[in-house]
């Protein structure tokens, strides 16, 4: 069974291109701003993983973080930022670490976005014996 991958992005260009890279081995769904993304959570979806962008309308990434952190629903989700912000240390200083796996800069290398996500996700996979 597919990993379904929610893909946050106000560009569209980069949801499209995600989308493209990723439709293969995930389900991919995509969102243009976190008040889309929450809409979608909040209908009984639940993705395996969430790559947002930061800067984006409506609710941005920042805010989209701190919901799904603060939320018992959501809150085991892994979280990548997929971003063009700079200041990125500084602007994680108070978000809980354990939610966001990977932050990667815009512009991204494909291959490496794509090896991080599978890492991501198979770290993710407990198995049931040892």
């Amino acid at each position: 069974m597919k990993k379904t991958v929610l893909i946050i992005d106000d560009s569209l260009p980069i949801r499209y291109l995600l989308e493209v890279m990723l439709n293969r081995t995930y389900n991919v769904v995509s969102a243009c701003d976190g008040l889309a993304a929450m809409a979608w959570l909040k209908n009984g979806n639940i993705p395996d993983l969430v790559i947002t962008d930061l800067q984006m309308p409506n609710i941005n990434g920042w805010e989209l973080i701190e919901f799904m952190t603060e939320s018992n629903l959501y809150q085991h989700i892994p979280l990548m930022v997929l971003s063009g912000v700079h200041d990125t240390k500084e602007s994680f200083a108070n978000v809980r670490p354990g939610n966001i796996k990977t932050i990667i800069k815009k512009p991204f290398d494909p291959v490496i976005l794509l090896d991080t996500i599978d890492h991501v996700l198979r770290a993710q996979h407990v198995p049931a014996f040892s």
